[in-house]
């Protein structure tokens, strides 16, 4: 059961500077969870259960760069379950990535990133 509620452009970064400020407004949207990948797939705190990744959609994903070090690279995936549980998932991104976390990632079929085509300026 995808709701598909989330579903404007949302990454325009005067809206979406710092992670913080992208978890807060999703966090107001309803994604409230906080999942995280272990061997027996994307686990909710909330649930307290697993799902597989056929079971999941990424309704959006953000990736965040450090002004000065790689090591502050982000990546944050805003998520709902087909039991209609929301929440986020956040990662490392580049080389401090965690494989259990691009595995996981990697086998969700159903993966989707907000653009404006209106704007000429890609922003993730």
């Amino acid at each position: 059961m995808w709701t598909q509620e989330y579903n404007k452009p949302n990454d325009k970064p005067a809206f979406m500077n710092t992670l913080t400020s992208c978890v807060n407004k999703v966090t107001k949207d309803g994604y409230t969870d906080n999942f995280k990948v272990t061997k027996e797939g994307l686990y909710s705190s909330q649930k307290e259960k697993h799902f597989k990744p056929e079971e999941v959609q990424v309704i959006n994903f953000y990736r965040f760069e450090g002004q000065s070090d790689p090591a502050d690279n982000a990546i944050m995936y805003v998520i709902e379950t087909a039991e209609g549980q929301k929440g986020i998932l956040i990662d490392a991104y580049g080389p401090y990535a965690d494989e259990k976390v691009n595995a996981f990632i990697k086998a969700v079929e159903d993966i989707n990133k907000k653009v404006d085509k209106s704007d000429k300026k890609f922003t993730a």
